[in-house]
């Protein structure tokens, strides 16, 4: 029950502020400086399957991540309270941060449903934030706690794109 509560707390802290809070604000605080489809468009169902074609890999990425976090990794996505075993399963074996590519998609799928540049923008702030993050941050911790293992992860997965092999 202790666990559940942890991961639980983690994800309403962390990704449902990024994905819902922030969005929401966006959309009805600046909704006169924002762009929106029109709803009468005949052809008003393409953004929105294309939409769907983005949001929904990206919550399935998420859920993924998170479930390897609880099950491989023993801890939550928040970092007070961090991964205990070092995650190299799954997605985490073509890029080392793909909860964030999934949270990163969920937005861009927001943006492109709702047709609005300012959760596009959004998107694109969240990636940079993470991505000074996790450079300056993340990373060195998980050297510090992981040691070799993280370092030979590291050097041989990247970041965020994945290598194309073939």
């Amino acid at each position: 029950m202790l666990t559940t509560f942890r991961h639980l707390l983690a994800i309403l802290l962390l990704p449902f502020l990024v994905v819902v809070v922030v969005p929401y604000l966006l959309l009805n605080s600046f909704a006169t400086n924002d762009t929106r489809w029109n709803d009468s468009l005949p052809m008003i169902w393409l953004p929105h399957l294309a939409a769907g074609g983005i949001l929904v890999p990206g919550l399935i990425l998420f859920g993924w991540c998170v479930s390897l976090f609880v099950s491989i990794g023993r801890g939550t996505l928040a970092p007070w309270d961090p991964t205990q075993t070092l995650v190299a399963v799954g997605p985490y074996r073509y890029v080392r941060n793909p909860m964030i590519s999934g949270v990163a998609l969920i937005l861009i799928g927001q943006a492109l449903f709702q047709g609005s540049w300012l959760i596009g923008l959004w998107s694109c702030v969240f990636v940079f934030i993470n991505h000074i993050y996790f450079v300056y941050s993340e990373e060195p911790g998980l050297e510090k706690r992981f040691g070799e293992s993280y370092r030979g992860y590291k050097a041989k997965v990247p970041r965020w794109v994945p290598r194309i092999r073939l």
